[in-house]
């Protein structure tokens, strides 16, 4: 039985004071949540802070982004080691804005992905299509290919550490979901290439998340689905009880 992952990805949002008023509302709402693992991920200004005020809480602290060194002349960047200083234990790598946006490219993903479990840091990495190449039918080899470059050469051991986050592009921030239907083909899709590339046990095992416009009102119905194992929640994350309410629905 795989634990439900619900994460919230704040992005480029929230001062040190807000974001701390908000998990300290959010903490005593997702208190009794036995059934599912809770990840907030403010942005790197907060991290400190938030870890703090989280402290006992059954909420743990991720980050947004990291990079593949432990330090030197990185401008702008922030290493694994730097995260877990400030009492991270997840970090989110890939997401289609850093994908898109920032240029970063399946290798990079990879070698990011890599390093930052071999620091000890969980990894959530995000995969997705565009809106074209759903249309365009190459969804599926978009998939394989940023699945199949970018947990390439991960050892089993790893993959305790890992869960993989579908997001299609398509319905992040945009008000649009994909069905759960589509959710579920997309997420047994991705289940099936790990195991070709993994094996059966490791792809059963493995946690594959959900994120793309989550609300409290559609949660139920996609956590339903038999491959969709939590969410990665975005604009729904940025209140205490949005957040709260798509934790209760896979209780």
């Amino acid at each position: 039985m795989r634990t439900p992952l619900i994460a919230a990805n704040w992005k480029m949002n929230k001062l040190v004071d807000e974001a701390v008023a908000t998990v300290s509302a959010l903490k005593p709402l997702v208190a009794g949540a036995a059934k599912a693992e809770i990840v907030v991920c403010p942005t790197f200004t907060a991290l400190y802070a938030v870890g703090k005020a989280l402290a006992g809480s059954n909420v743990a602290l991720g980050a947004q982004n990291c990079y593949v060194k432990e330090s030197g002349a990185f401008t702008g960047e922030i290493s694994p080691q730097m995260l877990k200083d400030t009492g991270c234990a997840w970090v989110i790598i890939g997401h289609s804005e850093r994908r898109q946006i920032f240029k970063e490219a399946d290798a990079l993903l990879n070698e990011k992905l890599k390093y930052a479990l071999s620091q000890g840091l969980k990894v959530m990495f995000c995969i997705g299509e565009t809106l074209e190449e759903r249309q365009g039918g190459i969804m599926n080899d978009v998939l394989s290919r940023q699945v199949n470059l970018g947990l390439a050469g991960l050892a089993e051991s790893d993959f305790a550490n890992v869960a993989v986050a579908y997001e299609p592009v398509w319905a992040i921030g945009t008000g649009v979901t994909a069905s759960p239907e589509q959710a579920e083909e997309a997420h047994a899709f991705v289940r099936g290439l790990v195991e070709a590339q993994f094996g059966a046990g490791i792809a059963q095992a493995l946690r594959i998340q959900y994120g793309g416009s989550v609300k409290p009102d559609n949660a139920a119905e996609l956590i339903a689905k038999p491959n969709v194992d939590g969410f990665l929640v975005g604009g729904a994350a940025l209140k205490a009880d949005s957040f709260a309410g798509i934790v209760s629905a896979v209780q």
